[in-house]
């Protein structure tokens, strides 16, 4: 084997072995259960989230989306922005309940710079069991989080 024939072997290997590198320094997935969560930025932006919604104060919740979200709600008609907002209010807990529910069933998966929350609930009755399932995106900015589509 000649040199410049060496050369670009051990150039290919190298470029393989940085790649391999690169692959293996990706954020791994990460799953966080129940009261962990709360600690968590995404947990802690779940629950605020939640406590504004319920208590109506929708300029506010809409502070902790993406700028992407902010502007989508920014662009619907006023008479959408009421009904969504007393639609919203209406299936919305208060930041305690909210959070009872997540130590209770919830599960945080993150995953490079984006986390999904699925909170999961049963209620028996005489009537039998409800199973309910809400599941929110989020999108990690450094130390902060935002909600996202």
């Amino acid at each position: 084997m000649n040199r410049r024939h060496m050369s670009v072997v051990l150039l290919g290997f190298a470029l393989s072995l940085s790649l391999l590198g690169q692959a293996r320094s990706e954020s791994p997935k990460t799953e966080i259960q129940g009261a962990a969560i709360l600690n968590h930025a995404c947990g802690k932006v779940a629950v605020k989230h939640m406590g504004l919604v319920h208590a109506g104060k929708m300029e506010e919740a809409g502070k902790l989306g993406t700028k992407e979200m902010q502007d989508q709600w920014k662009s619907l008609p006023a008479k959408d922005r009421e009904m969504m907002t007393e639609m919203m209010k209406e299936m919305s807990k208060t930041e305690e309940e909210f959070a009872a529910e997540i130590r209770a069933g919830g599960l945080l998966v993150v995953e490079g710079s984006k986390a999904t929350l699925t909170v999961k609930q049963e209620h028996k009755d005489a009537n039998g069991t409800v199973t309910s399932t809400l599941t929110q995106n989020y999108l990690l900015e450094g130390a902060g989080c935002r909600i996202a589509r």
